[in-house]
This record gives structure tokens, sequence and C-alpha cells, in this order.
């Protein structure tokens, strides 16, 4: 059974990654499952911080891109715009080099708030870092666009 709300084969996630905090720390989704998302992100040059190591800041980016993203799927974008509201991370094993990958899950999807799990892995398999993200479901018509598709603020 799946969470997502209409067909979510149309919606084309890369292309609102363009101009974006996400094209800029390469995050890109893998496969979109019946019930989670499945992202990763490069550990090179963008996304470490000086010591060499996945800066935990990134790890929270790819956690609050992939939680978004997965709110955004699983409403009515026609009538609703997903929003950040609250994340926490811990940070269990640090990364030098390759990837990692993301796999976000519902643990609540409400009418006015959803929370979601995120568990990013390394290459291994090795869990990296565990995030929750809340996010707060506004009744307008979802924003996300593409960069074609943005408004100036």
């Amino acid at each position: 059974m799946s969470i997502w709300f209409g067909d979510v084969s149309e919606v084309d996630l890369a292309a609102m990654r363009g101009g974006t905090l996400i094209e800029n720390l390469g995050i890109e989704i893998v496969e979109v499952r019946g019930d989670a998302l499945v992202g990763r992100m490069p550990v090179d040059h963008r996304t470490v911080q000086p010591a060499g190591v996945l800066h935990g800041g990134a790890s929270v980016a790819l956690a609050e891109t992939l939680a978004s993203w997965a709110g955004y799927l699983a409403v009515d974008r026609e009538r609703f715009h997903v929003v950040g509201q609250e994340i926490n991370a811990n940070h269990i094993r640090p990364v030098t080099t390759g990837w990692v990958t993301a796999t976000v899950s519902a643990v609540n999807i409400g009418r006015r708030a959803h929370v979601w799990e995120i568990r990013i892995v390394d290459e291994a398999g090795k869990l990296v870092c565990i995030s929750r993200c809340t996010l707060a479901v506004i009744e307008q018509r979802s924003t996300y666009a593409t960069p074609e598709g943005r408004t100036a603020g």
C-alpha cells in the first residue's frame, strides 16, 4: 500500500533541484518505494567539514530534504504545502569518502503535521546518522517548483 497522494511517478523531483541547496550538495533521489523515499549524497568537498569527515549540517540537510520531499508527495499538492517545523539528528559515525544513503519513512502522517524518520547509512550499510523531522501541513497550494516556475521573493 502506498502512502503517497496520487500518481507520484509523474512528479519530477530532480527538476526541482536546480538552483537550490539540494543541487549544490549533490543530493538526489534514487528510489520511490510505496512506503519510503531513498536518496543519496556524495561525501566530497561540498559536504565535509575541515577535519575531512561528513559535516553534520550536511547530514541534516539531506535528512530535511528527504522528509520535505516525502511530505510533499504524501499530500494533495493542489491543496497543501509542507514546511519543516523541527528536526533533530544523532550523528553516529564519521564518513570520509563515497556516498551516504538516506531512507525516509513515516512515523505519523496527520492532517496538520507529519513526523518522518530518516536513517542515513554509509556504503557498507552502517548507520551514520538518525534523524526525525516534523513538518507542518499548511492549507495552500504547494509552492515547490522547478527553477523556471519559482517566483522571485
